[in-house]
């Protein structure tokens, strides 16, 4: 691997009102290291001029469909380091919670993905990767502290 790419991305933990199931995305097209389709948390790159707070509304917006999103905890950031495709990318991360409002409207998800609501132990079971996994425990303490 000869180039390495680094790249801002943002994204959300989006819970329920209720706070006990939490969204992932499903892509049936692409499969994980265990040969499984990967299952995701929403997130993407922060375009030019954008702020965190922008880049993952727009995001978790354009990925699930849901138009309605509160942003509740700023959960930080992390970089994640990983190879695909021959090539060695560095993603510095920011995730923010989120509570998706029910009366919003909502449109279909992108054809790439599926929308699975879970449980919040289901989900962090079902995650393909550990980064995104310590971004559900994250967002999970703060809702406990919330309480």
């Amino acid at each position: 691997m000869s180039r390495k790419y680094r790249y801002r991305a943002a994204g959300g933990v989006v819970m329920n009102t209720e706070g006990d199931r939490v969204l992932l995305l499903r892509r049936p097209h692409r499969l994980g290291p265990d040969g499984q389709p990967e299952i995701r948390l929403p997130k993407g790159h922060i375009e030019p001029g954008e702020s965190r707070e922008e880049a993952a509304r727009r995001e978790v917006r354009e990925e699930t469909g849901l138009s309605g999103l509160e942003i509740v905890a700023d959960l930080g950031r992390q970089t994640v380091e990983f190879d695909w495709q021959d090539r060695h990318y560095v993603r510095d991360e920011s995730y923010f919670l989120m509570v998706a409002l029910p009366d919003a409207p909502t449109a279909l998800p992108e054809a790439q993905f599926e929308r699975l609501w879970l449980p919040w132990e289901e989900a962090l079971a079902r995650l393909t990767f550990e980064a995104e996994r310590e971004w559900l425990r994250r967002a999970r303490a703060v809702t406990t502290r919330r309480r």
